[in-house]
């Protein structure tokens, strides 16, 4: 099974869905990619590097790319749910990024997941159950606008454990620190987050 694919950058083409020609060693391998992806490619020519979901049915032989491992393991996750295949999961990380649609799933917000075509919602309902305790609360607590692994994430996620450590629950806890993040005068602190959000204000 092939893992990732480093090599050049051969095309690129945007659409439903985008794909992604990479030149390895002389071989042209086209990988079909979320939009979250396609932003990230470089300009044709250019140094280029996948990780892929080798995709191997009776009648059909795949290769799906993703820029980082949070959006592969997300896709490996939503085509687990019955009735959603490769490409409805594709479909699904152009739609949302990966933070915003582990914020609706654990949620439980059916009309947002709706939303994304290929799905109604029935079958958000079926996501939304399946994927239950399977994704962690917390990684969707930090300041949407910043990378998961920056010091301002760091802080959010830190603060939503202090509160499950304080006896709330990792969705409230998750919650609570997600609607204070999205405040214009947001703190950058750990100890200021859990104050705001055990005073309720």
């Amino acid at each position: 099974m092939i893992a990732f694919l480093s090599g050049t950058l051969f095309e690129k083409t945007v659409g439903a869905p985008s794909t992604a020609i990479l030149d390895v060693g002389g071989v042209g391998y086209e990988v079909f990619v979320p939009l979250s992806t396609f932003e990230t490619l470089p300009r044709d020519g250019q140094p280029c590097r996948l990780l892929v979901h080798d995709y191997v049915r009776e009648d059909q032989h795949v290769l799906f790319g993703f820029a980082a491992p949070d959006e592969r393991d997300l896709f490996l996750l939503l085509q687990g749910v019955s009735g959603i295949g490769p490409k409805t999961a594709l479909s699904a990380l152009s739609a949302m990024t990966v933070r915003a649609l582990k914020t609706a799933l654990v949620d439980g917000d059916v009309k947002t997941i709706a939303k994304i075509p290929g799905l109604g919602k029935r079958t958000a309902e079926r996501l939304i159950v399946e994927l239950k305790g399977k994704i962690d609360p917390l990684d969707a607590a930090a300041s949407p606008a910043e990378k998961k692994d920056s010091p301002l994430s760091q802080a959010y996620r830190d603060a939503a454990l202090a509160l499950v450590q304080l006896g709330q629950t990792e969705e409230a806890a998750a919650k609570a620190v997600r609607e204070i993040a999205a405040r214009p005068d947001a703190p950058t602190e750990t100890p200021a987050i859990v104050r705001l959000a055990l005073s309720g204000r």
